[in-house]
């Protein structure tokens, strides 16, 4: 090639000051994240002790205290809205997949779908508070449940959908010269084929749940004390965090810099968890 060739010239210098210009972004984006973790770590470290798991949430001026009823009520809440969340997107993936490329109906749910994703969720936070706070006259942890689940759902039906058209066509169709019927090789051999990708939906979708403040805001609440009744106001990490953080309280901010510390090994662990040890790999 001739290098000295103007239009070629130019081309590797626009060439290279892209690549100079992505790599400064990239620098920067690191720089500012590792910021943050090295201020969250300096300051999370510091607040972890055996009193911060076994005690709950100190009264304001008191001394002392933990996040007990509030890593309680999160686990409560994260896990029914998993238990709640995971069979129906799986369902609806699976429908959407099978159907959802002729039927109307599929074509709507996956418009709708795709708009949930995007949804703010203090919007979601809203929407159940209208629909189910304003209605049973109080704040409950059924509540925040249900918010949790709306933003879960879209996520699992997402990946539920994309991993099952990683199937190929030959496979389907050697299950169906078998005899056996639609429901079965949707079942018993296409999602099976992709349940690890199926899977990591459903630990992403945990991990987007594990650390939402603003709709649990407006559901679940808060509570000072230890509870497990999921019909009434419910401690939650990410509720506690928000709350102490802007406290002028030391011993509050130190809490919360625990439990934000706490939160984001969680997810850290989750997204680890999704990426490596339920790597999918595409159906041959």
């Amino acid at each position: 090639m001739n290098t000295t060739n103007p239009v070629y010239r130019k081309r590797l210098l626009a060439h290279r000051i892209g690549i100079a210009l992505s790599v400064l972004a990239m620098a920067i984006g690191l720089a500012f994240l590792a910021w943050i973790l090295w201020t969250l770590l300096a300051n999370g470290f510091g607040a972890l002790s055996t009193t911060m798991f076994s005690g709950d949430t100190p009264a304001p001026g008191s001394e002392g205290g933990g996040l007990r009823n509030a890593i309680v009520g999160s686990l409560m809440m994260v896990g029914l809205s998993t238990l709640v969340s995971t069979p129906i997107g799986i369902l609806a993936g699976i429908y959407l997949a099978e159907y959802g490329e002729t039927n109307r109906f599929g074509q709507i749910t996956r418009f709708v779908t795709d708009i949930m994703l995007s949804a703010p969720s203090i919007v979601i936070g809203l929407f159940v508070y209208a629909l189910y706070v304003a209605n049973v006259k109080h704040f409950s942890g059924y509540a925040g449940t249900i918010a949790l689940s709306l933003i879960a759902i879209p996520v699992v039906v997402r990946t539920t959908d994309n991993m099952l058209r990683l199937v190929p066509n030959s496979l389907l169709e050697a299950a169906f010269a078998l005899g056996a019927p639609r429901w079965k090789v949707a079942m018993l051999v296409r999602l099976r084929a992709v349940k690890a990708g199926v899977i990591t939906g459903v630990l992403l979708a945990l991990a987007r749940i594990s650390g939402e403040t603003a709709p649990l805001l407006f559901t679940a609440l808060n509570n000072q004390f230890f509870s497990t009744d999921m019909n009434a106001p419910m401690a939650n990490l990410p509720v506690v965090i928000y709350q102490f953080a802007m406290s002028p309280y030391d011993d509050w901010r130190s809490l919360a810099w625990g439990g934000a510390l706490l939160v984001t090994f969680t997810v850290l662990f989750l997204n680890i968890l999704s990426r490596t040890v339920f790597t999918q790999k595409t159906p041959r």
